[in-house]
Order: C-alpha cells, then structure tokens, then sequence
C-alpha cells in the first residue's frame, strides 16, 4: 500500500527547506568572518549537518510517496 503525503504537509516540509538554506547560508557566511577557531569548527559542523539535513528534506518532498508495510 503506498501512502502520499498531504499537501499541507508537503507545504510544511517545504518551509522547513526553506528555513535551513538560510541557516546553513548564514553559517557559512560567519565562519569565513569569525576569528576564534572554536567558533569556526562549530559554524563549519553546523554548516555540514544542515547540508545533510537539507538532503533529507529534498528527498521527502521529491519522492512524495512512502511504501507503508
């Protein structure tokens, strides 16, 4: 049985899409101005899991349909 996801929940998901690109761009922007290395490597690790993230979200939103067993 194949289950889609509802419109709004596609719509959900797309804000959230939408809302991390900002984060991981405004992460990777601050790690090329800040100085302290300590703050460097947590912007270029928050910058590397937001990317994975954003991964994720595309995947949902692409393959909209999930084989519910």
């Amino acid at each position: 049985m194949t289950q889609y996801m509802g419109l709004h929940e596609t719509l959900e998901v797309h804000e959230l899409l939408t809302f991390k690109n900002l984060c991981v761009t405004k992460a990777f922007t601050m790690s090329g101005l800040v100085q302290d290395p300590r703050l460097k490597t947590i912007l270029t690790n928050d910058v590397e899991s937001g990317r994975r993230f954003i991964t994720q979200l595309q995947e949902l939103i692409t393959d909209r349909s999930q084989d519910n067993e």
